[in-house]
């Protein structure tokens, strides 16, 4: 099953989780050690985020390391960036007009 991305992001484990594996890959245990839930619970959040192709595993001996998928993410950072654009636009237009007024309250 293909999941969406944003519904996986929308999670704040799976955010926090993304964060952690971000640095660095981690196994699932160590992982789960920074949630109070059960290794079930985080071992589903990590399908979840590895279905959608922001999490890879990589295979070490016996273990299971899980690694944030850059490419995915600047993916997701592209199509951010369009409204990151329109709410700077806003702020700019924002602060030119509080210096206007500020400048006429100046001028009285």
């Amino acid at each position: 099953m293909r999941r969406d991305v944003f519904q996986a992001i929308a999670d704040p484990t799976r955010r926090a989780i993304i964060g952690l594996v971000a640095g660095r890959g981690m196994t699932p245990n160590a992982i789960a050690e920074h949630f109070d839930t059960t290794r079930q619970a985080v071992s589903k959040h990590l399908r979840i985020l590895t279905e959608c192709q922001l999490l890879e595993q990589t295979h070490s001996g016996r273990e299971i390391y899980y690694q944030l998928n850059i490419v995915k993410m600047k993916e997701v950072d592209k199509w951010l960036e369009q409204f990151r654009k329109i709410w700077e636009n806003r702020f700019n237009e924002l602060d030119h007009i509080l210096l206007t007024l500020k400048t006429k309250k100046d001028e009285q």
